[in-house]
């Protein structure tokens, strides 16, 4: 009961948050945010947490540099939480974004076959698989959702409504829709840098982490294209999405799952080391 008299005042909190943003605008809300983000963002997640993951990532930095990493980390997630109120503009337009290495989407609308898709929390992370779909690529994405059951129905009306109409809850029946959707010719995109409960231990910046197989299974199945994304912001709140090229996985790897992980978690470290403040840093993810 008190978790949910928690949530509920937590959800209100939000939507007052969300209602002042459509009166101030886009742009003056990126800058509200993005400070109060800063200021207070490690009141309500555990900068221990954050100063390990970054010792993790990039040993040996310094403290003042580990600072400037985590400050531009909380005014990105700050920028982010506010434009789930936006994506609608955002679906709309495409002066937000430049998409590097197109021609990769472009061959797999044109040869029609799924692929999986895998990325993380960088940047805007929602506008990866919204921009996908305004390429004309058929797809299902993977989510969690949202602890809030007040919050949640809303933020799945958006995702729904903007970002990709396809959604599959996380989960064990998300695998069987996962399934379902390739054969129907969808190519699947999910997230692979969170700490899932289940799964092996595999590597990640030489730290053991449990890890989905789910790209792995599905690639090795159906015989996809493993194809990562990333997506950064810039000083102007202009946005970057490079698409990478297919991950090279030979015929003995195609036969094991873990190999084909490992693959995965190499390709999104070194994601992350191009600039770990485009990384959401709060998740305990060697748990």
């Amino acid at each position: 009961m008190r978790k949910k008299i928690f949530y509920f005042f937590q959800a209100i909190i939000v939507y007052l948050f969300y209602l002042i943003s459509k009166i101030i605008g886009l742009k003056l809300s990126r800058i509200f945010f993005s400070f109060i983000f800063e200021k207070i963002g490690n009141f309500f997640k555990s900068k221990n947490i954050i100063y390990s993951n970054l010792d993790k990532i990039k040993p040996g930095i310094s403290k003042l540099e580990k600072e400037m990493i985590i400050n531009k980390m909380w005014a990105n997630y700050g920028k982010t939480f506010i434009e789930y109120i936006y994506l609608g503009s955002f679906k709309r337009k495409s002066k937000h974004i430049v998409i590097k290495n197109k021609k990769v989407i472009d061959e797999i609308v044109k040869k029609n076959r799924p692929v999986i898709f895998i990325s993380g929390h960088f940047a805007n992370y929602e506008l990866m698989s919204m921009e996908l779909t305004k390429a004309q690529v058929k797809l299902a994405t993977i989510y969690r959702p949202l602890n809030n059951i007040f919050l949640n129905p809303f933020m799945e009306y958006l995702r729904k409504t903007f970002v990709c109409q396809k959604q599959i809850k996380k989960g064990l029946n998300g695998v069987k829709e996962s399934l379902e959707y390739i054969k129907k010719g969808y190519s699947v995109a999910l997230m692979v840098d969170q700490r899932v409960s289940e799964g092996p231990r595999i590597n990640f910046f030489d730290n053991g982490a449990h890890t989905t197989t789910l790209p792995a299974q599905l690639s090795s199945r159906f015989n996809c294209d493993i194809v990562p994304i990333y997506i950064s912001r810039n000083q102007d709140d202009k946005f970057e999405m490079e698409i990478l090229d297919p991950i090279y996985i030979s015929e003995i790897e195609k036969k094991n799952k873990i190999l084909i992980t490992k693959k995965i978690n190499n390709t999104i470290e070194k994601l992350i080391l191009r600039d770990p403040s485009q990384w959401i840093l709060t998740h305990n993810r060697w748990k």
